[in-house]
């Protein structure tokens, strides 16, 4: 038994040995090109490493800032119903201090973004991959630039003529209101004097089904419409069916947001459209959210056979006024073909 336990033991150790100086196997993929890393590497940092090269002034940022983000923040960067204010609440008095005196003091009851923004490369950095709200990464260097320029104006942070640029933002920098807000003292950013980054801590009998402690009433919970209807055709976005309450709601929340959408058909096709031009952005089938419905524009327009020719139009050049104070942003040629936005519209208007 002895000598049969030797010889597989030695025959163990000689498929190891063979095997150890044999290539792994391979690896299925390939690595990222310089290219393709450029193409993510975007991010910039507060202290302005990976911000590109270029410029923009106060006044080209007010020009992009009335045609691609008013519609959604308002022409002071008060906002609308549905984002929160973007500017205010800081003074020139905050600028100089660094410390905006109305967070300290619990004065403004709206905290703007200005207000707790302790960094300007943040702001540049969002505007640059996220906005606008319908086409991210779609602004040019030199109008992220601008557009930030401009709100910086807007918070009494920089003056009329001034050009932000790669070379001016530390000056932008040392007049942001609340430069000398941001605090590392806390659990989240220090242990013990130092940034926690080899965390071994584990939680240990978990819950096997989380308990949901707080939620909005059922009244609030569809105030600006179906939340599952409202996503950017960018990304995976999922949301909740808050037409629903309770548990249906949660369980609503892992479904693809065109869950309600027709399984098949011509239906299907353009609301996969609707999706891709971020129509659902602002707009559901049959609930208003930021602007009317499809089902009321529909009945709207019914058995007006120039209908379509007229919402075009608006479409195309923007609108204001017809269903309420917020505005429609333009659709240019580049944003929408002529194609998508007659079968868009066609739907919209023929869906009974």
């Amino acid at each position: 038994m002895s000598r049969s336990i030797n010889a597989a033991l030695a025959l163990a150790i000689a498929v190891l040995a063979c095997g150890a100086g044999a290539a792994p196997p391979a690896m299925p993929g390939r690595p990222a090109t310089a290219q393709e890393v450029a193409a993510w590497d975007i991010d910039v940092r507060p202290d302005f490493t990976g911000l590109p090269k270029g410029s923009g002034s106060v006044l080209a940022g007010q020009a992009v800032w009335e045609g691609k983000c008013a519609s959604c923040h308002g022409t002071f960067g008060e906002s609308n119903e549905v984002f929160t204010p973007l500017i205010g609440g800081t003074t020139a008095a905050d600028a100089a201090s660094g410390r905006v005196a109305s967070l300290v003091s619990g004065r403004q009851p709206q905290k703007t973004t200005l207000m707790k923004l302790a960094t300007v490369s943040t702001l540049w950095d969002y505007i640059n991959r996220a906005m606008p709200w319908t086409a991210p990464k779609s602004l040019t260097t030199d109008e992220v630039y601008a557009v930030t320029a401009y709100m910086l104006n807007m918070g009494e942070v920089v003056p009329d003529d001034f050009v932000l640029s790669d070379r001016t933002m530390a000056q932008a920098q040392q007049r942001m209101p609340n430069r000398k807000g941001m605090v590392s003292k806390h659990g989240l950013w220090d242990i013990k004097g130092k940034p926690d980054v080899k965390s071994v801590a584990c939680m240990t009998h978990c819950p096997v089904e989380a308990t949901v402690r707080s939620s909005l009433p059922d009244g609030a919970r569809n105030a600006h419409g179906n939340l599952a209807q409202q996503t950017r055709g960018f990304g995976a976005t999922r949301g909740v069916d808050t037409t629903q309450a309770g548990p249906t709601a949660r369980l609503a929340a892992v479904a693809p947001a065109v869950a309600t959408a027709p399984a098949s058909g011509p239906g299907k096709a353009t609301l996969a459209l609707l999706q891709q031009h971020a129509c659902m952005a602002c707009h559901a089938l049959d609930t208003k959210v930021v602007g009317p419905s499809f089902k009321a524009v529909r009945e709207k327009y019914q058995g007006d056979s120039a209908a379509a020719a007229r919402l075009a139009d608006k479409i195309r050049q923007g609108s204001a006024g017809t269903w309420g104070p917020i505005p429609m942003p333009a659709q240019g040629q580049g944003q929408v073909t002529d194609a998508d936005l007659a079968a868009m519209l066609a739907w919209i208007l023929a869906t009974p």
